[in-house]
């Protein structure tokens, strides 16, 4: 059995001008970044790259359409493609470095070959992603109102590249929804049937990252991020590390039709579903890896291991307040159709559940989160 592959190699600078000299930025590269991002950190290198800039192309998750628009603004044919910015930029940048992206809907259903025709350079802006160590795309399709991932080797990163200081500027509630996005991805893939001993090491310390630095939050304010910053990047690559290879689960399948219906962040739509879904595993099943997990959350925490998830809730709820469902918009009468479109399209994440969930299930989830 495999224990672990982990395919980019990772690098970690201080400053965006050291990545930029070591790298040697220069013509002939695509950089596609955000303007609050590379403007402050990037702009004053007057570099010779060319550059563009995600927001042009729309706001929020990454879409097919968002990347067919794209495609038509490159110009010439790059060597690099090198991507700054969060998960939506990253999650682009990997189909950019394929040969044969366009039409996006027929590559996502595997009607194109997959060929890498360029170097694909990964530089992550927030701390929740790990996108820069896996080799998933998730797009939002949106004449099928679903998101879909494609997971190929070919669109691993040639290189990962942390530089805490690009997380500097991020809003509060950026970092908030992407940070616990990290803490979903240590805890789904630390629960994962295709989990071992070495995964679970990155997913755990993860884990244990994530909830220290809350812990501090909570009690110093939200400006106790700042000393943090290069805590919660490491923390987030470590649980890429851990769900590139054991995996994601039932937290992202379901939160899925919310985020591709409504327009949810990611991390926040995890955040909706994350503790339904764990206590739901406790009902089937409170026992094995789950109780061992639950063990070590609320050790860290300081709580009984059967009030675990409504604490960590509570510790959550100081960085992000949990909504319920019909807060963004989702209607009752959508529930039932909410979890046939996880049935129809998220298979490739319920494999790796920790325990197997069917339709009834899915329905009870939605409706004790409605």
């Amino acid at each position: 059995m495999k224990e672990l592959s982990v395919r980019p190699e990772i690098y970690k600078y201080p400053s965006a001008k050291e990545f930029a000299e070591e790298f040697q930025l220069q013509k002939g590269d695509l950089i596609l970044t955000n303007e609050y991002i590379y403007h402050p950190h990037f702009g004053a290198l007057r570099l010779k790259c060319d550059v563009l800039c995600q927001e042009n192309y729309g706001a929020g998750e990454p879409t097919d359409e968002m990347v067919e628009a794209i495609l038509k603004d490159i110009e010439g044919e790059p060597k690099r493609i090198i991507a700054i910015g969060g998960g939506t930029v990253l999650d682009i940048a990997k189909l950019l470095a394929l040969k044969q992206i366009s039409p996006v809907l027929d590559l996502y259903d595997g009607k194109l070959p997959i060929e890498k025709d360029k170097t694909l350079i990964l530089v992550p802006t927030t701390c929740g992603t790990g996108s820069e160590v896996t080799n998933i795309s998730i797009l939002a399709l949106k004449s099928r109102g679903t998101k879909k991932g494609l997971a190929v080797d070919e669109m691993y990163a040639d290189a990962a590249v942390l530089i805490p200081e690009l997380l500097s500027g991020l809003p509060f509630r950026v970092f908030a929804a992407s940070s616990i996005d990290a803490l979903v991805h240590a805890v789904e893939s630390s629960l994962s049937p295709k989990a071992t001993t070495t995964t679970k090491m990155f997913g755990y310390r993860a884990i244990e990252m994530i909830l220290k630095g809350y812990l501090e939050i909570a009690e110093r304010g939200i400006e106790a991020r700042q000393a943090l910053l290069d805590d919660f990047l490491t923390a987030s690559n470590y649980a890429g590390i851990a769900f590139g290879n054991a995996g994601c689960a039932a937290v992202h399948a379901l939160s899925y039709p919310l985020g591709a219906i409504y327009h949810v962040p990611h991390g926040e739509s995890n955040y909706a579903m994350f503790t339904g879904v764990m206590k739901n595993y406790m009902e089937q099943k409170p026992e094995g890896e789950l109780l061992n997990l639950n063990r070590f959350i609320a050790d860290i925490i300081g709580c009984g291991v059967d009030v675990v998830y409504d604490e960590t809730e509570k510790l959550l709820n100081v960085l992000l307040p949990k909504k319920p469902l019909h807060a963004y918009g989702m209607k009752q009468e959508e529930i039932e159709r909410f979890a046939d479109s996880v049935l129809i399209n998220q298979q490739r994440l319920l494999v790796n559940n920790f325990t197997p969930f069917d339709r009834d299930r899915i329905v009870k989830i939605y409706r004790e989160l409605f």
